[in-house]
């Protein structure tokens, strides 16, 4: 089926070819139409409405969907751009490589590594967690630290699991908790491969990390306490859990209880093997940048096809019973990587009109940045849509080492660069699709009972708790 999809997608990109001729623009680059920007925001409806709609046929067809769109797009640039076209194609595949790689390559590694935790859960140890897990993202990646982390969370709070907690944990965890190093975050990882350099987010984004970390972390307290007190009166009466305005029932979570947290310590890690290729996964991301210093392989994701390597070796040699334990599936990075295929494909036009038509914008101030970055993190992926805001930052300059040295690490454009990069990594939990390891915990949540909100559910709860978070450290760091 994903092949006939695909093989439709192209049909109709190139019957588009007669309806919409396609052209150049002075600089040799496609003029894009406002028109091709359909079959992305299609697809962002589809995702939306569909699981509602009908949500066994999207669960099934959601590849199909992917390609028909993707191919639309694909078989218009190959067609109608020429060079231009094919090179927009060979830049777009790239990025996803790169994506993918690291995204589905942390996921398949770090389910060969076990983390038992002790003990019940109670609000407290709950939010620790929470910022644990945001100071990890920033070593193993917040795909890394939502994988490690999710299932441990779940079982802790085993009979009395909510969406809540998981969405709490996709805001902290897999998002705004990894603007501390470029590995934390794909938007940070880009940047440092055009020359940000390394400590640079560590540097100064910690007072970022703090004005929403810990602001969500003590908001997550005041929930889980109302949850929390629920319980205890619906067990004071004989009820069954879930009580508290706006909450829902706890789900049918025997599954979580799998792998019981052993006696002795109140943590415990098992998987060697495991942990041994999370480390040369993130060795990985250091490959292609040392390899373009020193002019070697410049343009070819060296560093992707090592960390497809590692995870392919990880998941052959590492214990079947901690993939078991782990109750590990294939299906969160098939639907992460199928869907981001038709996200990557369709947005290269969306993204090519942003970066035609920005300048008319006028985007000066790190307010402007900050905001537009985000709205569109929120939808994009939030990883090109940062590069093509710091290209946006940077005039007529190429983007590259240079010129981000020159312009974007001292004075104003030092201000507009902390704008671009908190911008992106922390509306990417805006949505299911503003970030990789969102989608990934949600499907993990999902395949352990819990009713997750749907598209615009969790857009509607990440407005009402999320977004006055984002707005206060506008106010009080990026205003200024």
């Amino acid at each position: 089926m994903w092949a006939l999809a695909a093989l439709a997608g192209a049909g109709v990109g190139a019957a588009l070819l007669l309806a919409l001729p396609p052209q150049l623009s002075a600089g040799g680059q496609p003029a894009v139409s406002i028109l091709l920007v359909v079959p992305f925001a299609l697809l962002l409806v589809l995702i939306a409405a569909m699981p509602l709609i009908s949500e066994r046929w999207w669960h099934t067809h959601f590849p199909d969907v992917s390609f028909f769109l993707g191919a639309i797009i694909v078989a218009y640039y190959a067609l109608g751009y020429g060079r231009a076209g094919g090179g927009a194609l060979v830049h777009a595949g790239v990025e996803y490589l790169s994506f993918i790689a690291l995204v589905g390559g942390l996921y398949v590694v770090s389910g060969g590594v076990l983390v038992n935790l002790r003990g019940r859960a109670n609000p407290w140890t709950n939010a620790g967690i929470l910022v644990f897990g945001a100071v990890l993202a920033n070593i193993v990646g917040t795909t890394g630290a939502s994988v490690l982390l999710i299932r441990p969370f779940m079982r802790m709070n085993k009979g009395r699991l909510r969406p809540m907690h998981v969405l709490f944990f996709i805001f902290i965890v897999s998002n705004c908790g990894g603007c501390l190093t470029p590995i934390g975050d794909p938007p940070l990882y880009l940047g440092y491969l055009k020359g940000v350099p390394f400590d640079w987010t560590l540097i100064n984004l910690w007072p970022s990390w703090l004005l929403t970390v810990l602001p969500l972390a003590a908001i997550f307290v005041v929930v889980d306490t109302l949850y929390a007190r629920a319980d205890a009166r619906n067990a004071a009466g004989g009820g069954a859990g879930g009580g508290g305005a706006g909450s829902q029932d706890p789900p049918d979570d025997a599954t979580l209880d799998r792998a019981p947290s052993p006696s002795g310590s109140p943590i415990s890690i098992r998987g060697t093997t495991g942990l041994i290729c999370l480390v040369l996964m993130i060795a990985g991301v250091f490959i292609d940048p040392i390899l373009r210093s020193n002019g070697l392989l410049i343009g070819v994701p060296v560093g992707a096809m090592f960390q497809i390597i590692v995870a392919a070796c990880a998941y052959a040699i590492s214990s079947r019973e901690i993939y078991r334990d782990n109750e590990f599936t294939f299906f969160p990075v098939k639907e992460v990587g199928l869907l981001f295929l038709g996200i990557f494909a369709t947005m290269i036009p969306a993204l090519g009109y942003l970066a035609t038509h920005g300048p008319a914008l006028n985007i000066t101030t790190p307010t402007q940045y900050y905001f537009l970055t985000g709205s569109l993190s929120a939808v994009l992926d939030n990883a090109p849509t940062y590069l093509n805001f710091l290209q946006l930052s940077l005039g007529d300059a190429e983007l590259g080492r240079e010129a981000i040295r020159s312009k974007l690490l001292v004075g104003e454009g030092a201000s507009v660069l902390m704008a671009i990069s908190t911008g992106a990594v922390f509306f990417g939990a805006m949505t299911y699709i503003g970030n990789g390891p969102n989608f990934m915990v949600r499907s993990i949540a999902q395949s352990a009972g819990v009713k997750m909100p749907s598209f615009v559910g969790y857009a509607l709860r990440a407005m009402l708790i999320l977004l006055p978070v984002l707005v206060l450290h506008w106010w009080l760091v990026v205003r200024p």
